[in-house]
């Protein structure tokens, strides 16, 4: 996801590298969120409902070239009949913060029951 950051990750960033205020480091796990509608810089998307689906925990590798990707395979277990078209990425405050979104290469549709899984290194993060 290269430029994919939300407007609250961008400006925690920049707060951060700038020595500006007191910007407060996300929350982990970090959470992986699949989506059957974009979002935007602004506003989230669409999260995927039903089945047993719920949002899974995800670990990156340490960033090397400005990109990062995740650590270990994604897995959603039991999904409801969706049309996954992509992620977000949020922290796991009390109240959560978006931290990343972006599409999927490919839209990839589920059958009641399937399972969904995102392999290591598949997820790539970057800044460039």
């Amino acid at each position: 996801m290269a430029d994919n950051l939300t407007n609250t990750a961008e400006n925690l960033m920049l707060d951060w590298i700038n020595g500006v205020g007191s910007p407060t480091r996300p929350t982990t796990p970090l959470k992986c969120r699949l989506m059957t509608a974009n979002g935007s810089d602004s506003a989230a998307g669409t999260e995927v409902a039903g089945g047993s689906y719920a949002q899974q925990n995800v670990t990156f590798s340490a960033a090397s070239g400005g990109a990062t990707a995740n650590s270990g395979a994604i897995t959603f277990t039991n999904m409801p009949a969706a049309t996954v078209v992509g992620v977000e990425i949020w922290d796991d405050a009390g109240t959560p913060v978006r931290l990343w979104y972006g599409a999927l290469a490919a839209n990839k549709t589920t059958n009641a029951g399937d399972t969904f899984t995102i392999p290591t290194g598949d997820l790539d993060l970057t800044l460039a």
